[in-house]
């Protein structure tokens, strides 16, 4: 089950965290992975490498998905190279936290350049492409406080929410040409973003998740491999949530 054969995938903001994991999980599965990056070419290349040394197919590609006109230019050159595109993972995203009335507007508007404005712009390229073949996959990354909210991260949580509302609506237009689109919800996963807490503060969130431990990265790619596979296509529209209870 779930295998990956034959398929071409791209991971936005696959050097890293989740984006590697998926990228990795989703090579083993069969899958030729397109690693993109912004400026970690070197880590990129790095998961590249060690993909292709594990037996799989991997390649890197340098965009920057708040360009639109980059992204779409890379996204219909990658397609035309391989001569397909089946699985989009729109997993690029930023975070900078902040109370409300401290809220900059320019760390607003990055916020919802990158996580929002840059995922739809993958999206559109993509369905481009897919729209033609009559099937495709896309998930999207978003988060647990998209759903629930989170004090200190109001602009934050409010583009997680955006890009599930947004997935939402493409699965419905899309859903005729057999192109499923989903989110993945992820919870308080132990990755470089989270690297960054004290050990008092994850202690504090850990206790309102009720398996009482952080996720992996591992445990995301999991969810990723399913919705990217044959097995998944009669799911669309769908959020899976993978945060240990903390919100459900």
């Amino acid at each position: 089950m779930f295998q990956l054969s034959g398929k071409v995938a791209l991971v936005t903001g696959g050097s890293r965290g989740i984006g590697r994991a998926c990228a990795e999980a989703l090579a083993e599965q069969g899958a030729t992975v397109v690693v993109n990056y912004v400026k970690g070419e070197a880590q990129a290349r790095e998961v590249a490498d060690q993909i292709v040394a594990n037996g799989g197919k991997a390649e890197i590609a340098g965009f920057d998905v708040a360009d639109t006109k980059a992204t779409e230019s890379a996204i219909e050159e990658l397609a035309k190279r391989h001569g397909r595109l089946d699985v989009l993972v729109a997993n690029a995203g930023i975070s900078i936290d902040g109370l409300l009335l401290r809220l900059k507007d320019e760390d607003t508007d990055r916020l919802f350049q990158v996580n929002v404005k840059g995922s739809l712009a993958c999206a559109k390229a993509a369905t481009k492409v897919m729209m033609r073949a009559k099937t495709g996959r896309i998930i999207f990354l978003s988060s647990v406080v998209g759903e629930m909210g989170n004090a200190g991260q109001t602009a934050y949580a409010a583009s997680k929410a955006a890009v599930i509302g947004a997935a939402k609506s493409i699965a419905r237009e899309f859903a005729s040409r057999s192109i499923t689109v989903n989110v993945i919800s992820p919870g308080f996963i132990d990755t470089d973003m989270t690297s960054g807490m004290t050990e008092a503060m994850k202690e504090q969130l850990v206790k309102v998740v009720p398996l009482g431990r952080t996720g992996t990265a591992r445990e995301i790619a999991g969810a990723c491999v399913y919705l990217a596979s044959d097995e998944a296509a009669y799911v669309t529209g769908q959020v899976i949530r993978v945060n240990g209870g903390m919100y459900v």
